[in-house]
């Protein structure tokens, strides 16, 4: 991403996207209300003799004459989705070499193979401790506030018969998912170039995303040992990360009217009835990410990293805007990167394989959005979930954003699979898809905050280690 111009005035990107989002949405109600104050007339009635002469009448009385409801659902359908669908599709194609790339690079930086054991190891324990509290907090608010639990079963057939369609590839893929025991071992991929080709719509036969970064961290490591006949394959991967980074910069800049028509399309086909309660689920979702944040990261600033909150919050500010108008934790990479180097002035070394493997791995605001989604939708459904089916879903979600592409919108495929482990129907994700962009914003930040204060913990574990002093800037 470029550095901005402090004296280019134009507008934020982040403002850019939120102005799309607000005119989508009131653009989508205003012509979903049209729709509903302009109706089509109730089919002909008729005896059972004349039943398809009744039909032919109401065919023939259908032509030439204009439906509101129907010409609200094409420009919905047929034209404000296929568009919205342009920003995904550009930044999800260059998912798998941008992770790849990035993965291999950071563990370059290490220099030494010997500390990978270590460093990765701490990585991998402050990441599941932080993963596993932001999925509790999550289903622990859900079932406190019960966001979905105030529909009436006509509401709930209404809000959910028009996300059936949409949402059967997904629940195809989730159809394929595994035991628990084979997920771990198809972390280490038998054919990596198979995995890497269906690693975005789950075709492959292992584990996907998840086992194209191990097999990146293998090929890191093995490219440490041998820096003096692979030079020429190390220029080779930084070029296709800048090239990776180029095209996430062009996605973004159409991402305000792409998203706009997403958000258009979906309250236009769900209008006033899910507002209510997609703006409590909202509640929900926001308050978690919040108690995260501010409570559970500032502890662990306070007793690892020895950073007071509010000092690390301000020095990584650029990095947590950036996050929030990007929605993507790759596409922030390389602004964490600065700022850890630059005002966190943490080890380079290790900085930079932290946040690069948290950039996928240390994912605890979508962890956290997974376990309240599939909660969520549970009550949505009336499907009511057992303690055990409850820690089940925390567990699942944890893994789930342990695997989920640090890119807009890469964690629904992921819930869909949750889901369909604990009998909460797949199609049910499409209600979220309205609120999804401003969410997928929010828990981004907190994905890309949780990198830092991971990177902070590892850094100051290893200077502390090696008997180095905590720099001034870290002592507040």
């Amino acid at each position: 991403m470029t550095e901005k111009n402090p004296g280019d005035r134009r507008m934020p990107l982040h403002t850019k996207i939120l102005i799309g989002l607000a005119i989508g949405a009131a653009l989508g109600l205003f012509a979903n209300y049209i729709a509903s104050v302009y109706p089509d007339p109730p089919a002909v009635q008729a005896d059972p003799p004349n039943v398809e002469k009744a039909q032919a009448d109401r065919r023939n009385a259908d032509k030439g004459r204009f439906s509101v409801p129907k010409f609200v659902k094409n420009v919905a359908e047929d034209w404000a989705k296929p568009i919205g669908r342009v920003f995904l599709r550009l930044v999800i194609m260059v998912v798998v070499p941008l992770v790849f790339s990035a993965l291999v690079l950071g563990i370059l930086e290490l220099g030494d193979i010997r500390q990978l054991g270590r460093v990765g190891l701490k990585t991998l324990g402050y990441t599941m401790i932080l993963s596993f509290m932001s999925v509790f907090i999550g289903v622990g608010l859900v079932n406190l506030i019960r966001p979905g639990a105030s529909l009436s079963p006509e509401q709930q057939e209404k809000l959910t018969a028009p996300y059936a369609a949409a949402a059967g590839d997904a629940e195809a893929k989730a159809a394929k998912s595994k035991a628990l025991k084979d997920t771990l071992l198809d972390m280490l991929p038998e054919n990596p170039l198979q995995e890497m080709v269906g690693a975005i719509d789950g075709s492959s036969p292992g584990n996907g995303m998840l086992a194209v970064m191990i097999f990146a961290l293998i090929i890191g490591g093995a490219l440490t040992v041998t820096p003096e006949r692979t030079g020429v394959l190390i220029q080779l991967l930084q070029g296709l990360f800048d090239v990776c980074m180029t095209v996430i910069s062009f996605a973004m800049r159409l991402a305000p009217f792409c998203v706009g028509c997403l958000v258009f399309a979906i309250t236009a086909t769900i209008g006033f009835d899910a507002v209510a309660m997609l703006i409590r689920f909202v509640v929900t979702v926001v308050l978690g990410l919040a108690l995260q944040m501010f409570v559970v990261y500032s502890v662990m600033l306070i007793v690892v990293a020895r950073i007071p909150p509010k000092q690390f919050f301000r020095q990584t500010s650029e990095a947590i805007f950036t996050a929030f108008g990007t929605s993507s934790s790759n596409a922030t990479l390389p602004t964490s990167l600065r700022v850890a180097r630059e005002e966190l002035k943490l080890r380079p070394d290790v900085s930079q394989f932290v946040l690069t493997v948290g950039s996928m791995a240390n994912q605890n605001g979508t962890a956290l959005f997974e376990g309240t989604v599939v909660l969520f939708l549970a009550q949505v459904f009336g499907v009511e979930l057992t303690l055990i089916q409850q820690v089940t879903v925390v567990m699942m979600s944890v893994l789930a954003g342990i695997g989920t592409a640090g890119v807009p919108g890469g964690s629904i495929p992921m819930i869909i699979i949750v889901l369909k482990s604990v009998g909460v129907p797949g199609e049910g994700i499409g209600i979220i898809l309205g609120v999804d962009r401003i969410l997928d914003m929010c828990r981004t930040t907190l994905n890309v905050t949780g990198d830092l204060v991971l990177a902070a913990c590892v850094s100051r574990s290893e200077d502390r280690r090696l008997g180095q002093p905590i720099p001034e800037t870290a002592q507040g």
